[in-house]
């Protein structure tokens, strides 16, 4: 099973729990969640590592949020962008990612190929 699946079957459990009222096991799902989450996209400009944001994901959408720090051509930080990375599945190529927030020194394609990279891998077992 891939990441993004993983992480698909688990937000949907989650939204099975609270729907249900079963708030102990809401907590559980998150807290899984969070941790899968945090194997995620970190450094490399990614600073702050990635969020999943709950409350648009579903079993057929994930987003995920976060900031770029970007550098100038001297190497000197210069500044931050926000940018929120939604998935979609695809019948032909099994998710789509779509990238929102500037496209300042052409950082969309690095963000689409680290996150790419990340759900693509295979997920751990627990």
């Amino acid at each position: 099973m891939k990441v993004y699946q993983k992480l698909a079957s688990m937000v949907q459990a989650s939204l099975n729990c609270e729907e249900s009222g079963n708030n102990k096991w809401f907590e559980i799902w998150s807290v899984r969640i969070a941790d899968q989450v945090r194997n995620g996209p970190s450094g490399s400009g990614w600073d702050n590592g990635t969020e999943i944001d709950l409350f648009r994901s579903s079993a057929s959408r994930l987003a995920f949020r976060g900031s770029f720090h970007h550098m100038d051509e001297n190497g000197g930080y210069d500044g931050w962008t926000d940018h929120t990375i939604r998935v979609k599945p695809s019948l032909a190529n099994g998710f789509d990612l779509s990238i929102s927030g500037p496209n300042r020194h052409n950082i969309k394609e690095y963000l689409d190929d680290m996150f790419r990279s990340w759900l693509s891998e295979e997920a751990d077992e627990s």
